[in-house]
């Protein structure tokens, strides 16, 4: 068994209230920014104002890449939606360039529209009664994250966050997260050694064994999904994960993201339709 159907077969999937998930649209959405971040991502922000006042935190959007009766990969890429703004309309997006779709999708200019779809899937289920919640992403998987502590910011509930990734042009989140009232924001790099899961393990049990957070939430690494089963199981916290995966179409019609093998007759969960975030299977009561 492969490591990420380890991880995918140790979940289960979030059951929303009845109702509670936004009915998904799409729009011609407005490019308004479109810009490098460092040498890896790109920042977009779109004018999409159903979206911008629907979307729960961890949802994500599906971009087409190709424009009107262009020759260009077809199918889109799920976004995670980075940070959404009901009152001025937009949704923010930071994604990385790693192949055809995405090196199309940096073409797009400002004052150009784009096929976009959404809000889409399961998001993070936020336990009102959570007096602590540690946020653990690495990468662009981070960006999974960020609606979590925006959807805090204001509240009694504390923001600790963990922003990984290989080195510092590659954290995301750092700026954002402290924006939003995070009491604790570790950026922690391969580069200086800060990244490894023996230190982080080490760091973060020294700083919250006393007053532990009752959810944990993260996005981006196997191994931190992993560090953060373990540390639910320690500290008894709810664990939920994002996943990722590649989609053809974001509403599950495709059944091309499922979670991991079948089981008899049955197809296990779509990461488009019952994800992108799950419950870690933990000791915790939830």
């Amino acid at each position: 068994m492969s490591r990420t159907t380890a991880v995918r077969e140790a979940v289960t999937p979030i059951r929303p209230v009845s109702g509670a998930r936004p009915a998904p649209s799409w729009h011609r959405a407005r490019v308004l920014e479109h810009a490098p971040v460092a040498d890896r991502y790109q920042y977009l922000c779109l004018e999409a104002p159903t979206i911008a006042a629907t979307a729960q935190a961890g949802q994500f959007v599906m971009l087409t890449v190709a424009r009107d009766n262009q020759q260009a990969p077809v199918l889109p890429r799920p976004m995670a939606i980075y940070r959404r703004d009901a009152r001025a309309g937009t949704v923010e997006v930071v994604y990385g360039v790693v192949g055809d779709g995405t090196r199309q999708l940096t073409t797009f200019r400002p004052g150009e529209r784009m096929l976009v779809v959404g809000p889409l899937g399961q998001g993070f289920a936020l336990a009102p009664a959570a007096r602590r919640i540690l946020l653990v992403g690495r990468g662009i998987g981070t960006c999974s994250l960020t609606t979590v502590a925006q959807d805090l910011a204001g509240t009694s509930t504390e923001i600790l966050a963990v922003a990984s990734g290989r080195d510092a042009t590659s954290v995301i989140g750092g700026p954002l997260y402290r924006g939003y009232g995070a009491r604790t924001v570790h950026e922690v790099t391969d580069a200086d050694g800060t990244s490894d899961i023996g230190t982080l393990r080490g760091m973060l049990t020294s700083d919250l064994d006393g007053d532990p957070p009752q959810q944990i939430m993260t996005c981006g690494s196997e191994r931190l999904a992993h560090l953060c089963r373990e540390l639910g199981d320690r500290w008894r916290a709810d664990v939920q994960v994002s996943l990722e995966a590649h989609m053809a179409c974001g509403i599950g019609y495709c059944h091309g993201c499922a979670t991991g093998t079948r089981s008899g007759p049955e197809e296990s969960p779509l990461i488009c339709k019952d994800g992108p975030v799950f419950r870690y299977t933990t000791g915790a009561g939830v």
